[in-house]
C-alpha cells in the first residue's frame, strides 16, 4: 500500500485545533504555520488539500527561479524555528521543533540534487488532475468545490496575469537543456507518462461532469491543446536526452532511502531482508499443506496453493460487499482480543478510476484532511486494472480479490492499519508537526505491516497463508528496490521473484518493477524498516514491563504519537509509556 496525500463522514468534527486541544500542541502548530506559509507558495493544491485555508484557487507555478526563491524561503523558515529551538523549554514542543527543521532540511537537500543531477521534467497532466481532483472531491464542502473552475482556467493561463501551466514547464526545462551533463528522465517514465495524458484530462472531464461545475468546456478544451502542444515538446525535445538506465546517481538514491524515513544502514537493510524472505518462505511451506488439505487441493507447493486460491474471484460487484463484510469480522476480532480501541464508525471503501489507477496503480489509502478537519473520512481504494499502454494489453490485478486476500489487505488499510491510524490522529489532536511534517513511509508503512501482523494469527489457514504472503512481498521489496538501484540486480531478475516466488499477478510485479525503477525509488524498502522498528520496540517493551504488558493500551499509545519517526517513538514509549507502569508496578 501506498498513501495517496491527502484527502475521514464522522457523525462529530475532530479539528486538530480544538478548545480541547492541549496548550504544547497549539504553541506547535504555531511554529508549523512558518512552514506551512513556505508550503503554500510553492505548493498551494498540496497547502489546500491538507486543510490550510485561503489556497482553493491557488495554484502552482513555475518561475525560472522557482528553486532559488523556494530554498530562500525555506532558508528564512529553518532560522525562524532554529530561534525558537533555542529558547524552548517543553520536551514535546522541542521535538516538534526538531521534526520541522529536519524536514525543512530534507527539502533543500531534495531540490539541491535534483539541481546538480538531473534535466528538470515535470509529468504536468498528473499536477493537473490532482490539483482538480483535491477540490472535486464528496470529502470536500460543495461550497468549496467552484474553486475547481478557477483553478482550471489558471492553469490554462486564461485568468488575468496568468501563463498557461505546460509554457511555464517548457520554459524551464528549455532554460536547462543546454547543460549536457544533466540526466535526462529515464525512457520507461517518459513514455508511460505520456501515454496517461488522455486519461488525465479524461479523468478531469468526469469530475467536473460528476460535481455538476459547469463553464469547465471551453477553458479543458484550451488545455487539451496545451497538452498536446508540452507533449509534442517532450518527445522533440526531451526524449533524445531520455536515459535507458534507469539507475538514480547513488547519492540520489540514498538521499531517497533518507527521505522516506530509512534509517537502517544500506547493506545491513539488504542483508536483514534477504534473511527475512528465507524464513517466511520456509513458514509458507510448513502451512501451505494445512491449507491444501483444507480446502481439498492435491498440490501442496505455497506457489500452487496460492494459485488455487486465486480461482475464486470476487465478481466486480461483489468486491465492495465483501470486503465490508470483511471488515465487521476483523473489527469483532479486534475487539475480543482487545488489540486495539475501534472508532464508532465504519471504514469506508471504494473502487478506484482509471484517471487514479493511472496515478496510483495499488490499493491505497486516501487519508483525511489532516487540519480543520470537519468529519472528512479516509477511503480504501481498490484498483482492479491497469489502463493500457498504447498497443499492449491492459492488465487485470488477481492478487486483491479473493477471499483469503481480503484478511491481510483489510488489516493493513483498514483495522488495524491505517484508517485506524489517521483516525487516531484526528481524534486525539496530534500536533501539525507530527502529521505533516514527519509525514513518511517508514511512520506510516511500518504501522500498516505491524497491524496485518496483528490480526495474524486470528484468521483462517488460508488468510495467514496470504498474510505471509505479502510479508514475502515486503521482504522482498526491501532487497530488489536497491539491488537494482545499485546495479546488482536486473529487471528481470526482479519480475521473476516477484511472479515466481511472491506469486504476484504480472500486473501487481509490473507496477512493482515500475515503483523501484522510476516511480518511487527507495520507497518500497520503508515497509520493511518501519516494521523492524516497531517489532524491536514492542520486544524491548514486553521485556520491561512483562506479565503487566497490555496490549491495547500499547497500541492506543503508538497511534497516539502521530507519524513520528523511529527514534522518536522509542524515546516516547520508553518515558511516557514504560517508565510510568513500570514504576507503579514496583511501588505496589
Amino acid at each position: 500500500m501506498r498513501i495517496v496525500m491527502p484527502a475521514l463522514s464522522l457523525a462529530i468534527a475532530f479539528p486538530l485545533f480544538g478548545q480541547n486541544t492541549p496548550d504544547w500542541v497549539k504553541r506547535s502548530n504555531e511554529d508549523s504555520a512558518i512552514l506551512l506559509k513556505v508550503l503554500a507558495e510553492f505548493a498551494p493544491e498540496a497547502a489546500s488539500r491538507f486543510g490550510v485555508e485561503g489556497h482553493d484557487t491557488d495554484v502552482t507555478t513555475i518561475p525560472l527561479d522557482v528553486n532559488a526563491r523556494n530554498i530562500a524561503g525555506i532558508t528564512a523558515a529553518i532560522r525562524q524555528l532554529e530561534a525558537k529551538l533555542a529558547t524552548e523549554k517543553d520536551p514535546a514542543v522541542r521535538q516538534d521543533l526538531q521534526i520541522l527543521i529536519h524536514s525543512a532540511s530534507l527539502n533543500i537537500e531534495g531540490i539541491r540534487l535534483g539541481e546538480k543531477y538531473n534535466l528538470p521534467y515535470f509529468d504536468i497532466p498528473q499536477l493537473l488532475f490532482q490539483g482538480l481532483r483535491g477540490l472535486l472531491d464528496e470529502r470536500v464542502a460543495p461550497e468549496r468545490r467552484p474553486a475547481a473552475l478557477v483553478r482550471l482556467r489558471k492553469y490554462a493561463g486564461l485568468e488575468p496575469g496568468t501563463t498557461p501551466l505546460t509554457r511555464q514547464a517548457m520554459a524551464y526545462t528549455r532554460s536547462r537543456l543546454g547543460d549536457t551533463k544533466l540526466r535526462g528522465p529515464f525512457k520507461d517514465n517518459l513514455e508511460k507518462d505520456m501515454a496517461n495524458n488522455a486519461r488525465y484530462l479524461s479523468g478531469i472531464e468526469q469530475l467536473f461532469q460528476q460535481y455538476k461545475i459547469d463553464g469547465y468546456q471551453a477553458p479543458l478544451a484550451e488545455l487539451k491543446k496545451q497538452v498536446d502542444e508540452y507533449e509534442a515538446f517532450l518527445r522533440a525535445d526531451v526524449a533524445p536526452r531520455a536515459t535507458t538506465d534507469f539507475r538514480l546517481p547513488e547519492e540520489m538514491y540514498r538521499y531517497s532511502l533518507k527521505q522516506f524515513g530509512n534509517d537502517m544502514p544500506l547493506e545491513e537493510l539488504i542483508s536483514r531482508a534477504k534473511t527475512s524472505f528465507r524464513e517466511i518462505q520456509n513458514e509458507m511451506s510448513s502451512i501451505a499443506p494445512l491449507v491444501a488439505r483444507e480446502k481439498g487441493f492435491t498440490t501442496t507447493d505455497y506457489r500452487d496453493v496460492i494459485h488455487e486460491l486465486k480461482k475464486q474471484q470476487f465478481t466486480s460487484d461483489t468486491i465492495l460487499p465483501r470486503y465490508e463484510a470483511r471488515m465487521q469480522e476483523i473489527e469483532k476480532i479486534i475487539a475480543a482480543n482487545h488489540i486495539v480501541t475501534l472508532p464508532q464508525r465504519k471504514t469506508k471503501f471504494r473502487l478506484a478510476s482509471e484517471a487514479e489507477t493511472a496515478q496510483q496503480p495499488a490499493p491505497h489509502l486516501d487519508p483525511p484532511r489532516l487540519i480543520g478537519n470537519t468529519g472528512e473520512q479516509a477511503a480504501f481504494v481498490l484498483p482492479l486494472r491497469i489502463p493500457a499502454d498504447p498497443g499492449k494489453p491492459e492488465m487485470a490485478y488477481d492478487d486483491f480479490t479473493f477471499d483469503a486476500a481480503s484478511w491481510t489487505l483489510s488489516a493493513h488499510e483498514a483495522r488495524p492499519g491505517h484508517e485506524l491510524q489517521f483516525a487516531s490522529i484526528i481524534e486525539k489532536g496530534v500536533s501539525q508537526a507530527r502529521v505533516l511534517f514527519a509525514f513518511n513511509s517508514v511512520n506510516v508503512e511500518g504501522w500498516g505491516l505491524y497491524a496485518e501482523a496483528e490480526l495474524k494469527p486470528y484468521e483462517p489457514l488460508d488468510g495467514q497463508l496470504i498474510a505471509l504472503q505479502h510479508r514475502l512481498l515486503r521482504a522482498a521489496r526491501a532487497f530488489i528496490d536497491p539491488s537494482l538501484q545499485l546495479g546488482r540486480m536486473t529487471r528481470q531478475e526482479a519480475y521473476r521473484i516477484l511472479e515466481d516466488q511472491v506469486v504476484e499477478s504480472h500486473a501487481m510485479a509490473n507496477q512493482e518493477v515500475e515503483r523501484y525503477t522510476f516511480r518511487a525509488p527507495g520507497q518500497a524498502p520503508s515497509y520493511f524498516v518501519g516494521y523492524s522498528r516497531l517489532m524491536e520496540l514492542r520486544t524491548d517493551a514486553e521485556r520491561m514491563l512483562g506479565k503487566n504488558f497490555d496490549r491495547q493500551s500499547y497500541h492506543d499509545f503508538i497511534l497516539a504519537q502521530g507519524l513520528v519517526p523511529p527514534s522518536l517513538l522509542r524515546e516516547a514509549v520508553m518515558n511516557d509509556y514504560v517508565k510510568p507502569r513500570a514504576a507503579a508496578v514496583a511501588s505496589n
